[in-house]
């Protein structure tokens, strides 16, 4: 499941670093909730 979440992040990326911000995988609970945090222009 991990993987398959960083491979999404990993598409999502380019579109976030365009804007001045990037995303971290911070958790893959066992229950399916993903933990992300969002960086620069996106952290508010």
């Amino acid at each position: 499941m991990k993987e398959k979440v960083e491979a999404v992040i990993n598409q999502v990326r380019p579109y976030l670093q365009r804007d001045g911000g990037d995303v971290e995988l911070v958790s893959v609970e066992d229950d399916g909730v993903v933990k992300v945090r969002l960086k620069g222009a996106c952290s508010g």
